[in-house]
């Protein structure tokens, strides 16, 4: 039997259900280096597809686990996400190679978009206006504090246990939460409501949706800004290692720059509805287009190596600019969905996830232990999607149709 659960007690389950994806990227970042120490890879593998290939598995289980939790329900849905994480989170802890963490790290972003999609669908379910707003900002107050805190906790513990402490850690919090959730949360969807698996109608509608030219472009834009991220969450270890000697404080480095996102983040809900989500997301995009060409420049004037304050100043202002697209972009893709919204928002995860794997993936691949590489994929993501938002914004706006 499942009791009445609190307002404020389903807010914190969901605030930390959701903060799983977060902390899978960030928690393992101070450990990277140790696992290829131990592990080694064969090429073209490396410690840099530790993260990227969790965003790849990420993007395969949002596609899936989208749309079955409307089929068979949102508890089962994150339920199912949570076993997969475990077993992926199992097998990269017990690895004995670096081709087994790297399998069990897709498994676990596979399994973590469970509890992400799940999430979000029940808030859905059961609130809107002031109380769905009231459970988001304490959800984003929560998102500010994981990339802060999660590096520089787990580097103690790595730094007492070793790198397969924190997969240990991850597969108690999972346990936790899967249990806490069975025993307190009740289904909000109802049978009633509930739409069938039905792979023929869902690749009808998948279809119109990608036949939008402006949601496609959108996505591409998405994918190409979380990549730019991707990529500086990827190599940052080995960056502050190679180019500065930095090691034991990265943490700290890191949540400096992690506190740029969560300030423009801040200041984009207090400003988007007075000036639009276009207006700001436009002048994001030129600012982080100027900040990783002028990045570009300064690198190649040091030989690859500027000051650390200079790198500290132009990531701070880079993800000062992510944190405005990404308050924006979902929502600028999301506008023309329409009827078919909740496969849309599974197409607009997962594609863009799947676009910031395959960039960071082959930017990172020329990484040299140099800034270079991180100013160029700054760069080279920014101006490309300012002119794909660009083109987006001239097309059709009009709600996509669902096929019956």
């Amino acid at each position: 039997m499942i009791l009445p659960i609190s307002f404020r007690e389903r807010i914190v389950l969901y605030a930390l259900l959701t903060s799983l994806t977060s902390l899978s990227i960030d928690a393992l970042l101070p450990g990277l280096r140790q696992i290829g120490e131990e592990v080694g890879g064969i090429s073209p593998l490396s410690t840099q597809h530790i993260i990227s290939l969790f965003i790849l598995g990420m993007a395969f289980g949002e596609l899936f686990l989208g749309p079955l939790s409307d089929a068979i329900g949102r508890k089962k849905a994150l339920l199912l996400g949570l076993g997969v994480y475990g077993m992926g989170t199992t097998i990269a802890m017990l690895a004995g190679s670096l081709e087994m963490v790297i399998i069990g790290r897709f498994l676990q972003g596979v399994g973590v978009s469970g509890p992400k999609i799940a999430t979000r669908a029940m808030i859905r379910d059961q609130f809107e206006g002031d109380a769905m707003a009231r459970i988001m900002s304490f959800m984003f107050t929560l998102f500010i504090l994981v990339p802060m805190l999660a590096p520089a906790l787990a580097q103690v513990l790595i730094s007492f246990s070793g790198w397969r402490s924190v997969f240990c850690i991850y597969l108690v919090i999972a346990a936790v939460l899967g249990f806490w959730f069975t025993m307190r949360h009740p289904e909000t969807l109802p049978e009633d409501k509930r739409i069938p698996f039905r792979p023929k109608l869902l690749f009808q509608n998948g279809r119109r949706i990608l036949s939008s030219r402006r949601v496609t472009l959108l996505i591409i834009a998405t994918g190409l800004v979380f990549g730019a991220q991707l990529l500086y969450l990827s190599t940052a270890a080995d960056l502050f290692f190679d180019a500065y000697g930095i090691d034991g404080t990265f943490p700290a480095y890191f949540a400096i720059l992690a506190s740029g996102i969560g300030l423009a983040s801040f200041l984009n809900a207090k400003l988007v509805q007075r000036v639009g989500m276009d207006a700001m997301a436009r002048v994001a995009f030129i600012g982080l287009t100027a900040i990783g060409l002028v990045m570009l420049g300064a690198a190649i004037l040091w030989g690859g190596r500027m000051p650390l304050i200079a790198l500290m100043m132009f990531g701070l202002s880079a993800f000062f600019c992510i944190g405005i697209l990404f308050g924006n972009l979902n929502a600028m893709a999301m506008r023309s969905l329409g009827q078919v919204a909740g496969l849309g928002a599974s197409l607009v995860a997962s594609g863009s996830s799947l676009v910031a794997t395959l960039y960071a993936v082959g930017i990172g691949s020329f990484y040299d232990g140099s800034v270079v590489n991180l100013a160029i994929g700054f760069l080279v993501a920014s101006a490309s999607s300012l002119l794909l938002a660009e083109l987006a914004r001239r097309d059709d706006a009009s709600p996509v149709q669902a096929a019956q």
